[in-house]
């Protein structure tokens, strides 16, 4: 075991990088139509209200019309849905949020916010707070609805190591 003391920026993002997470795709909608973009960094809060948070850097493109909307939605990926999750993420530099939308199948529930058919689960949120942390902003979440499959048979995809993994 190394020790870091004390612990610098690139010796903290090593160390969550070994954090598993579910990928999820987070998505808006504002006045310049829809938006979004892949996230690992979104926890539960509490059960009552329902509420989770979300964190987004401030220069994600997605990040103003979140902000000035105050809805999103939490998609969780399913195995299956890598390579939307890839293009989601800017992979290959993908900025244009028409192609990115393009690869999946999308339907909405209260908020307007697009809602990924598929995924094993969906939550349809309304921004109720924000708090700041060095470059990011946190945003706590009402969940207005949730949906998603009964039965989840595709399996679940996480982000390990820097890498995509699907898992039963």
């Amino acid at each position: 075991m190394t020790l870091r003391l004390p612990v610098e920026a690139q010796d903290y993002r090593n160390a969550m990088a070994k954090l598993a997470a579910a990928v999820n795709i987070i998505t808006s909608t504002g006045e310049n139509g829809w938006c979004g973009f892949t996230a690992s960094a979104v926890s539960s809060v509490t059960d009552s209200p329902p509420t989770l948070l979300v964190c987004i850097k401030r220069t994600v493109q997605a990040h103003g019309t979140i902000a000035a909307s105050g809805v999103l939605c939490v998609n969780t990926v399913a195995g299956p849905q890598e390579e939307l999750a890839m293009t989601f993420a800017g992979s290959g530099g993908n900025k244009d949020m028409a192609q990115r939308f393009a690869g999946g199948d999308w339907t909405q529930l209260v908020t307007g916010a697009p809602v990924l058919t598929g995924a094993i689960v969906n939550f349809d949120c309304r921004v109720t707070s924000v708090s700041t942390i060095g470059t990011h902003d946190v945003f706590f979440c009402e969940v207005l609805a949730v949906a998603g499959q009964d039965t989840v048979e595709s399996g679940a995809l996480i982000y390990f190591d820097r890498k995509f993994h699907a898992v039963a």
